[in-house]
């Protein structure tokens, strides 16, 4: 095996426990002996081994002397757990390939310093973009303290979320809406707007057939209008956050806590997009999935605050000047203040189309 096989293999470790890591990034490593894979490993969860731990733990003594490909830095600070650097070294490991530095001010080159110092060969760069590809969440939050936002729309493929009447179930296949399943997964967090609650009472829980995770439910409720007994409120199933204005009732707020949901108050007259991914920044929050209607995700169009959109396009033509299209608000009055989009995936799923594009 070549160089660069060692390190696809150890990213697609780490794309195994896509989903898991938050706020920690995806990372795997594999340890190389005289031609052979003698360890392997990926971080698992945030607080547990880090994937070099695992690699080197499973080589044991084998480890000295060996080839350590790994996607991600190797730490070098004291966090939750101990600095993965210290155990490269200790290890007698002889050369290390990176593949992409860690952007982590608390690390950002120093455990690449600390191992070179140590006398360790140590290459970077290696499938870089590949590495980096897959902690983009990661690398935006570290970057900008705001999460990856996703817009997803389900559409027509005249552009259409509902008819004239507002029916919108389901516009998609039965495919189409388990792959959504498999995106709420890998998310900290999906977005809606009260709208969307009222109509449509969904859960916004994650239904995968091997379970899945459910991410933390954030509703734009400016004036708290949701309904005490919609799903989000009393299933408790999963947290769930409301982001309101400085017009809202604290009474009213109170019977939600009371409820144990979470109120994000914002002293703006109605949600400011940019404030609210500030806040749930705060929280902890990298990644943020937004399904929410026309008028949510012109709002985050109208601010350019997103770094993906991933829209399902069904075979099917709706028509009607007045149906709601995936994109509302004010729009785009010049086509010069357009988003320019890269297209990134294209994958028919079921009868449908997927396109998954990120801004220019």
């Amino acid at each position: 095996m070549k160089h660069q096989d060692y390190m696809a293999l150890a990213i697609n470790l780490a794309k195994a426990a896509e989903g898991q890591t938050s706020p920690n990034p995806q990372v795997g490593a594999v340890l190389v002996k005289d031609g052979g894979i003698i360890g392997l490993g990926a971080h698992l969860r945030a607080g547990e081994p880090h994937a070099e731990v695992h690699a080197i733990t499973m080589a044991g003594e084998k480890a000295k002397g060996a080839t350590l490909y790994v996607t991600l830095e190797p730490c070098s600070h004291v966090g939750k757990t101990p600095p993965c650097s210290n155990l490269v070294i200790k290890s007698g490991i002889k050369k290390v390939f990176v593949a992409s530095v860690d952007p982590n001010p608390l690390v950002a080159g120093a455990g690449i310093t600390k191992m070179r110092e140590a006398g360790i060969e140590v290459e970077v760069g290696l499938l870089a973009e590949e590495a980096i590809a897959l902690n983009n969440v990661f690398f935006h939050y570290i970057s900008t303290g705001l999460p990856f936002v996703t817009l997803k729309s389900a559409t027509s493929l005249d552009g259409k979320i509902a008819t004239v009447s507002g029916e919108s179930k389901w516009i998609t296949g039965e495919e189409a809406r388990k792959d959504v399943h498999h995106f709420r997964h890998t998310q900290d967090a999906i977005l809606v707007g009260v709208n969307t609650v009222i109509k449509d009472n969904p859960s916004l829980t994650t239904r995968l057939e091997t379970g899945g995770k459910n991410p933390v439910r954030v509703i734009l409720d400016s004036t708290l209008r949701t309904p005490m007994e919609s799903e989000v409120i009393r299933d408790h199933a999963a947290e769930t956050i409301i982001v309101t204005a400085a017009g809202a009732k604290p009474e009213r707020a109170k019977q939600f806590e009371d409820q144990g949901i979470k109120i994000i108050k914002l002293e703006t007259a109605k949600v400011e997009i940019n404030e609210m991914l500030k806040k749930l920044g705060e929280r902890g929050i990298t990644s943020l999935f937004v399904e929410g209607g026309a008028e949510v995700h012109g709002s985050f169009l109208k601010e350019k605050a997103f770094q993906q959109v991933i829209t399902y396009i069904a075979p099917k033509l709706i028509g009607g000047r007045n149906a709601p299209t995936a994109y509302g608000g004010e729009g785009i009055v010049r086509l010069e203040e357009t988003v320019p989009l890269k297209i990134t995936d294209v994958k028919q799923i079921g009868e449908d189309i997927r396109i998954i594009a990120e801004p220019i």
